[in-house]
């Protein structure tokens, strides 16, 4: 982490993105094994080869749009999040908000998926951050960022060189800082 003139600025951790890409690669060839040679069993579920098909398609699909998302984070120099006076700019993910300035931000709130935990930025205006977005499938995953938990961004610790416990409390303390001034 790095400060710098009242600005913080989080790089993007190397060996996170490493781990998830090959995380995402195994399960992109598990998807493989799924269409090119599907297990053979009676159960009744995974023993439909329909289903079985459809499962290994949807493993490669969103696991390979995962490893091709990470594979260009690592030759980004940008930081992962940048906080100052404007507010936070995100470059932390595929689905990241770009600058997300103070006034916007109403609440950070915690969402638990599962294990994984992010951070939800509830904005007073959230459509201006879907109508900026031109990439198909950026913009999809923030509508349904919106639609689930009620704002299409959010902020997870995964590919940031810091914790999650970190990067919250850091988070809120200067939205205080600099909501009250």
């Amino acid at each position: 982490m790095t400060t710098q003139n009242e600005q913080i600025e989080i790089p993007l951790s190397k060996t996170k993105m490493f781990l998830t890409l090959f995380g995402a690669i195994a399960f992109v060839g598990l998807g493989l094994w799924f269409l090119i040679n599907p297990p053979k069993t009676n159960h009744l579920l995974f023993g439909n080869p329909t289903f079985i098909f459809v499962i290994g398609l949807a493993l490669i699909l969103f696991f390979g749009l995962v490893a091709i998302t990470i594979i260009r984070k690592f030759s980004d120099k940008k930081a992962g999040l940048i906080i100052n006076r404007q507010g936070v700019t995100d470059n932390s993910s595929g689905v990241s908000a770009g600058l997300i300035p103070w006034a916007d931000i109403q609440e950070i709130k915690v969402l638990q998926v599962m294990s994984q935990k992010f951070l939800m930025f509830i904005v007073s205006n959230p459509q201006d951050y879907l109508d900026k977005v031109t990439n198909p499938i950026k913009r999809n995953a923030m509508k349904m960022n919106y639609k689930t938990y009620g704002s299409p961004i959010s902020i997870s610790s995964n590919a940031l060189q810091t914790n999650f416990d970190e990067l919250q409390k850091l988070l809120v303390d200067k939205m205080n800082e600099y909501k009250s001034k």
